[in-house]
């Protein structure tokens, strides 16, 4: 029903913004991903699906269309509905659940919210061929790079695993010149940095 939606920030709640238009406040569910890429007060395109139920109609909305595209993928695995997968993808960006599903990565995968390891497996299976050449090329970088992002994820894993968020580990990991560091010391100074704030 709804491809998109131009209008501005209204607010921003866990798991969902409010986007404004014409004096309308339209309220989005999202992932997290999402919600940290938007401002309040800034005008945005959010693009958008409508899930139809029983008792109630539920807006869910991306920041990007390669967002809306993982989402519909997600949906088309079983077992699978609207907030599990939004919460997958508060969890991955649509590029690094790409790789995992093409590299199988069942452990990785089965670390998001609401997915253990058969659903992890359900979506290797049932996705891994749905994924087209432009999909696997944008999940595909260098090996070096591939090397840092691999450190930066379990350094964020462990961090979220002693009650951070996500996103405060990530900051946390970004703000550190970490290419000489091993896991265990990029853990140990993300921590340092935590504290102080």
């Amino acid at each position: 029903m709804f491809a998109f939606i131009d209008g501005k920030i209204h607010s921003k709640d866990l798991g969902s913004i409010i986007l404004e238009v014409n004096g309308i406040g339209y309220k989005v569910h999202t992932t997290e991903n999402t919600i940290n890429q938007v401002q309040v007060g800034e005008k945005t395109i959010i693009h958008t699906h409508l899930v139809v139920r029983d008792d109630e109609m539920v807006l869910f909305g991306f920041n990007s269309k390669e967002e809306l595209k993982m989402f519909h993928q997600l949906r088309s695995v079983s077992k699978i509905g609207a907030k599990v997968a939004c919460g997958i993808l508060s969890h991955f960006t649509p590029e690094e659940l790409t790789r995992n599903i093409y590299e199988g990565s069942i452990g990785n995968i089965s670390k998001a919210p609401g997915v253990g390891k058969k659903t992890a497996e359900r979506m290797v299976v049932e996705l891994k061929d749905k994924l087209s050449a432009i999909d696997l090329a944008s999940a595909t970088v260098e090996p070096e790079t591939q090397k840092e992002d691999v450190r930066h994820r379990e350094t964020v894993d462990a961090l979220m695993s002693l009650g951070y968020t996500k996103q405060e580990g990530q900051k946390a990991v970004k703000s550190l010149e970490s290419e000489t560091l091993s896991v265990d010391e990029m853990i140990k100074e993300s921590l340092k940095l935590l504290m102080k704030s």
